[in-house]
């Protein structure tokens, strides 16, 4: 279904792109390259086009950055805080770490007394 919907979306932004030479230049691009508006291998195009336009109105109801056809899916609910460019910390033992930091006494050195 992947496929087909890709297909579809080819169509309707040639489509769209036909339209806007049709408007800007009052040029129709399909009916230049097969042969008029008449002909039959136009009209095929100019269906498969309209099919195409009625196949993307899910598109149109989907949610923004989701679709019926969308398998990529990854970390849904889970943000990542990972920086783009940086090495992540290894944050996994910093409780240990913490714990031998604290248990160290200070001891005072000939330095500190002489202030």
């Amino acid at each position: 279904m992947k496929t087909l919907s890709r297909i579809a979306l080819v169509l309707v932004i040639i489509g769209a792109i036909n339209w806007g030479l049709i408007g800007f230049f009052q040029f129709d691009l399909v009916a230049a390259l097969f042969g008029g508006q008449d002909s039959a291998l136009s009209r095929i195009i100019y269906s498969l086009v309209g099919l195409s336009g009625l196949a993307c109105i899910p598109l149109l109801f989907a949610k923004i950055g989701e679709s019926e056809t969308d398998t990529t899916r990854q970390n849904v609910g889970q943000p990542s805080y990972a920086t783009e460019f940086g090495e992540e910390n290894d944050m996994t033992d910093i409780n240990n770490q913490a714990k031998q930091s604290s248990s160290q006494t200070y001891k005072p050195t000939d330095s500190d007394d002489q202030m």
